[in-house]
């Protein structure tokens, strides 16, 4: 999605923001402290037109976040992990480490979305109402307005059917579940995706040339961000249909060399066993067990003073944070899990053992082969029996 700015955890699961959230927040606190508020209400101090922008921007902010945390915590209770939301242009998105099991399932998980968006209107209705009856109207009631309007307007428009919006999982969902081919429920989807986008490519270029040109702008950028995100996860899908049947023990690179718990920085970096071999190697105790993983990247990050008395287990990633799997396990239901790792990388382990790695350049490597081959290519690297 493109570069992020991380803004801590919230019950475990990391907040980011991409930089075109920047964009809607000053447009946000532009649009409400240099027009919409002094217009309802002259007179006041400039001062206070804009802390009623930049309050009623944050809320807003909270608001999409209380919609991707509602996506995450359904996904969780239906046995979808997701560690990840990035707030975007769009509103959001929760990043899921695996598939949603069945249709009911993505249904459940990509509804709950618009229904706390709506929820959220209604409340701010209510809130406008009460404070207009008890103290009149005023800045916190225009804000209050607001926020009730673009939460009803963002339940509406992520539940339009189309990738990569709400509405799009639960068209995803529904021919899914009518045609059983989750391939085919997610080309539909991804194609209304597309379809909208230049929909409101053409509908902002209309406005440009007729004297709207802010308005036209905007809808340029969001069609333009939903072509991209749509055609994005048409081509995830079809990479995941592609490695449907390829278990993760043909991808992985078996058997790699690993680094004892106790040994220090300096060791590691200098060290004939790893130098130039690999960019990351699993950990081990001493009984062979993993503990995590390190990379070349990492160790480099502590001070050449430090190298000596600090060892691996002090900077490496714990297993806990990596994605696992067995040798027999498809290699489609790890690929998830191994593009939202930060290491991008898994551990495949056989009776509390490491039997071997899984990074991307795997992945990449076993898809070059599959698609140059074709379907003799695909049946070659069949497991057997």
């Amino acid at each position: 999605m493109g570069p992020t700015l991380s803004l801590g955890h919230l019950a475990g699961i990391r907040i980011r923001a991409h930089w075109s959230v920047l964009v809607i927040f000053v447009l946000i606190v532009f649009g409400l402290a240099a027009d919409r508020l002094p217009h309802a209400h002259p007179g006041l101090p400039g001062w206070l037109y804009v802390v009623g922008g930049l309050a009623t921007a944050v809320v807003f902010l909270l608001s999409l976040l209380a919609h991707e945390l509602s996506h995450a915590i359904v996904a969780r209770r239906n046995g979808v992990d997701s560690d990840d939301i990035t707030l975007w242009l769009l509103g959001g998105a929760a990043r899921l480490r695996s598939e949603a099991p069945s249709p009911a399932a993505e249904l459940r998980i990509a509804g709950v979305g618009p229904l706390v968006s709506l929820a959220l209107g209604g409340a701010f209705t209510l809130l406008t109402i009460l404070f207009h009856r008890v103290h009149g109207p005023g800045l916190l009631v225009e804000a209050l307005g607001w926020l009730a309007g673009i939460n009803v307007l963002l339940a509406v428009f992520n539940a339009l059917p189309a990738a990569p919006l709400d509405g799009g999982r639960l068209l995803r969902a529904l021919v899914w579940w009518r045609t059983g081919s989750r391939l085919r429920a997610t080309e539909v989807a991804t194609t209304a995706g597309r379809a909208l986008g230049w929909l409101l490519i053409a509908a902002g270029v209309y406005l440009v040339f007729t004297g709207a040109a802010a308005d036209g702008a905007w809808l340029i950028l969001i069609g333009w961000f939903m072509i991209a995100m749509a055609t994005a996860e048409g081509g995830q899908a079809e990479l995941r249909e592609l490695l449907g049947s390829v278990p993760v023990c043909r991808a992985m690179t078996p058997d790699p060399m690993t680094v004892p718990a106790a040994t220090t920085i300096q060791e590691f970096l200098s060290g004939p066993s790893w130098v130039y071999r690999h960019s990351a190697f699993p950990v081990t105790d001493p009984a062979g067990r993993p503990m995590g993983l390190i990379s070349v990247a990492k160790a480099g990050q502590v001070p050449p003073a430090e190298r000596e008395r600090t060892t691996v287990t002090s900077v490496m990633a714990p297993l806990d944070t990596l994605p696992t799997a067995r040798p027999d396990d498809r290699l489609v239901d790890l690929l998830p899990a191994v593009q939202a790792a930060p290491a991008h990388r898994a551990l495949v382990l056989s009776e509390e053992r490491v039997v071997g790695i899984l990074t991307q350049s795997d992945i990449s490597r076993v898809t070059n082969w599959l698609t140059s081959a074709g379907p003799t290519g695909i049946n070659r690297v069949q497991p057997s029996g």
